[in-house]
């Protein structure tokens, strides 16, 4: 049985997430994802990702799935010891949103892209999950391995831009560029197509394959894949080989002999 714990998300873009403790309370977080912690809350590292217990091949067999699914090997527990009601805060490490979920609201198992797990109460567990078809492993962007969340209490998601929910009825379909999918509940089908047409593949700018997706059950999307800006970054970082986009005139040739881009 997961801690009911209470919480609250602060920000807009750069989100974060203040989580309140009752004495006793308990939530895990993904190593570095800390941002305060009021006196009275103990830290500690664990392989335990559960706080169940048991031997120490089990835990390293945790530890070791928890590694293949994009998370660190160890994971660090926040504990309130005090007497009183306490307050621990966590951030998403790139720009974007936190999505909590309640797991026992969706079946108590929600599939999700790798490193997406930002923390959850004490209770929760992370697992791998593999994909179920050949070509979503090798084509859906997200490779063989995802993060399989079980438990029922609440996780919390981080992803990049903004967060849309959708629930898709049975046969429902929907396709998803590979970059923007963030996470589906286990009864949504999973798979990889090829993008129609061999024009629109080469120059559609969209890429060769699209997620199709099919209901029924709950799919969460995020606007802006990270991987995305961080290609658009490099594009434009002229020690990268990229070009400002405002540069095309004098001023931004003076500009960047000033700030030392252009020698």
């Amino acid at each position: 049985m997961a801690d009911e714990i209470d919480y609250k998300l602060i920000g807009d873009d750069l989100q974060g997430v203040i989580i309140t403790l009752d004495p006793g309370e308990a939530v895990v977080a993904e190593a570095g994802g800390m941002m305060y912690m009021q006196d009275g809350i103990r830290m500690a590292t664990s392989l335990d990702m559960t706080g169940q217990g048991g031997g120490l091949f089990g835990k390293l067999v945790s530890a070791g799935k928890r590694v293949l699914a994009g998370d660190s090997f160890f994971v660090t527990w926040f504990t309130n010891e005090a007497n009183r009601r306490r307050d621990v805060a966590f951030a998403s490490p790139y720009p974007g949103k936190i999505q909590p979920i309640d797991l026992r609201e969706i079946g108590g198992t929600l599939i999700a892209q790798k490193d997406s797990f930002l923390c959850g109460a004490r209770g929760v567990d992370v697992s791998i999950a593999f994909s179920r078809r050949l070509g979503a492993g090798f084509f859906g962007g997200e490779g063989f391995i995802l993060q399989k969340l079980t438990g029922d209490g609440l996780v919390f998601l981080h992803a990049s831009g903004t967060l849309v929910t959708m629930d898709l009825a049975a046969g429902e379909g929907l396709n998803v560029d590979t970059g923007c999918l963030v996470a589906f509940q286990p009864s949504v089908d999973y798979d990889i197509q090829t993008v129609p047409g061999v024009k629109t593949a080469l120059f559609g700018g969209e890429g060769l394959f699209f997620v199709r997706l099919t209901g029924p059950g709950r799919v969460i999307l995020q606007t802006l894949p990270f991987s995305r800006l961080a290609d658009r970054i490099i594009a434009a970082a002229p020690r990268a080989g990229g070009s400002r986009r405002e540069e095309g005139g004098m001023l931004g040739m003076i500009g960047g002999m000033l700030d030392g881009d252009n020698s």
